[in-house]
């Protein structure tokens, strides 16, 4: 049965949890819109042993100055408030509905991010994170769950449940000596529970940078406590050395972001803005007339200020019937420049746009074209050939060309820098193409490889261990497939629970493969 909170807001599903409760997708039935709620549950929270507040009376203060804080605080990087109130035993916030994706997915779909892609997220989270200073407010729970990505490209930063005040003589309203915040974007002076300040915001957004560039957070541990301490005692690796492509500017200033003390980061926001100013992605010149299928958040640099792009125009009323039908006009072709007057600047925007507008066939008769002129021009290593490399690539994937999209993965693969987190993204993807033409032998060697360098927190781990253990039984190693696949089952049900899809799927496997399996092992079941 659904619910209507406040007598007015309709609840639909349940999309995450916040800092202080569940956030529901709701239905604001006055305004007619769509709302995200987050419920607050007090009735059943103990009294804390030798203290005059309940834990509720102090839960309910914090979502009290949760809400100020919040409407409050007027800016488009940030989550407007719109209302509050009590629901029986639950308080209730109302907030804007940010529409889009999350940093966290963005970055879990997409590996490492474009270096202009990071940047313009880090610029556009300064600007966020300034107004909240500039309110005299500290996040402190910054990380990539935290930050949607609009469907326009705009960052958006969420859920301030357990900011403070920087008056020195507010009440801190913290519930126990515990640091809060997430372990792998904690400042060392939240991990260690002292006094948390703007910096600490910064410590953040540097651990945010530095995942987004290299695919993982700078310190990446087994348990929280292990990621704690890190971040204490570990100096971060610079960037350079995971991704050569990174300017030297931004490797500094992550460093500097990640320094240990407080005193030795940047003192404020702007700062860190004024650094990243100048690689920031430029004005295009050009009318936006698409949004892309998955937001770059680059575009609220290279279209500033642009219209949203319209809908497709309704048609006008047919005419009379006595006026003769006239013919539907035949679709306008994207203009192409006579041979050898484009530049290949210009050829690069243009395969771009046919990116962005999902017209595969031309990306690809483009892409083979440019290729040669510019590995010519530039050299075959040079990135502006990868990237136009790359595009080929992941459209040829998506159109499962799998035997044209092998050479041009094992390219990638053999002019990759030292340490480039996408090289093994690359030869992920040729493991899969060699497991898709029936190479199998070839298949389980790459997928090998590739799990010997994989992280184990990897979101592609589970579907690497997936394939090579069901290649394994597909030559003939029935067993041995077996077991790898059942460690994996075992691992995914303890972190999933038995009812996520990947269980549902692996148990699948496992009962298929039993029906052939011929082992006198008297320990195996």
């Amino acid at each position: 049965m659904s619910r209507v909170v406040g007598e007015r807001y309709l609840l639909a599903e349940k999309i995450g949890h916040g800092g202080m409760g569940q956030v529901w997708a709701a239905h604001d039935q006055r305004l007619e819109r769509r709302v995200a709620v987050k419920l607050l549950h007090t009735d059943a929270l103990p009294n804390p042993a030798g203290r005059g507040d309940s834990r509720a009376d102090l839960l309910r203060r914090r979502f009290l100055r949760e809400c100020r804080i919040g409407a409050g605080l007027d800016h488009p990087g940030l989550v407007t408030v719109y209302d509050a109130g009590t629901d029986g035993q639950e308080l209730y916030l109302v907030m804007q509905h940010v529409p889009g994706l999350s940093l966290a997915d963005l970055v879990a779909e997409e590996g490492p991010l474009p270096v202009d892609r990071a940047v313009a997220v880090a610029g556009q989270l300064c600007a966020a994170l300034a107004a909240v200073h500039g309110a005299q407010v500290v996040h402190r729970d910054l990380k990539p769950s935290n930050v949607m990505i609009r469907p326009d490209g705009r960052a958006i930063l969420l859920d301030l449940g357990i900011a403070t005040a920087l008056d020195p003589g507010a009440t801190r309203l913290t519930l126990t000596g515990s640091p809060i915040g997430s372990p792998a974007y904690m400042a060392p002076e939240q991990a260690m529970a002292a006094q948390a300040d703007r910096r600490s915001d910064l410590y953040a957004l540097g651990c945010m940078l530095h995942e987004m560039l290299a695919g993982d957070p700078p310190f990446p541990a087994p348990t929280a406590l292990a990621v704690l301490r890190r971040q204490v005692d570990d100096p971060p690796v610079p960037l350079r050395r995971l991704r050569a492509e990174v300017p030297a500017a931004l490797e500094s200033l992550v460093l500097r972001l990640l320094a240990k003390r407080p005193e030795e980061r940047p003192a404020e926001a702007a700062e860190v803005h004024a650094v990243l100013l100048p690689m920031l992605p430029a004005p295009t010149g050009r009318v936006r007339t698409r949004l892309p299928a998955v937001p770059d958040p680059g575009d609220p640099y290279r279209y500033p200020h642009h219209p949203q792009p319209a809908p497709a125009p309704v048609l006008a009323a047919p005419p009379p019937p006595a006026a003769p039908p006239q013919p539907t006009p035949a679709p306008v072709p994207t203009p192409v420049p006579a041979p050898g007057t484009e530049t290949l600047g210009a050829a690069c925007a243009r395969l771009s746009d046919l990116v962005d507008a999902g017209r595969h066939t031309e990306v690809l008769d483009l892409s083979a074209r440019l290729l040669p002129r510019a590995a010519a021009e530039q050299g075959e290593g040079a990135p502006l050939v990868r990237t136009v490399r790359a595009i080929r690539a992941r459209t040829l994937l998506a159109e499962q060309r799998w035997a044209e999209a092998l050479p041009e993965l094992r390219q990638l693969t053999a002019t990759a820098a030292p340490h480039d987190p996408a090289a093994l993204d690359h030869r992920r993807h040729t493991a899969r193409c060699l497991d898709h033409l029936g190479r199998s032998a070839e298949a389980l060697a790459e997928y090998r490889a590739v799990l010997a360098a994989l992280p184990p927190d990897s979101p592609h781990a589970v579907e690497v261990r997936e394939r090579t253990g069901l290649l394994l039984a597909a030559l003939g190693h029935t067993e041995s497939g077996w077991h790898a696949l059942l460690e994996l089952l075992m691992e995914t049900e303890r972190r999933h629970g038995p009812h996520h899809p990947d269980v549902r799927r692996l148990r699948t496997h496992l009962e298929q493969l039993g029906r052939h399996r011929t082992t006198t092992n008297p320990y195996a079941t």
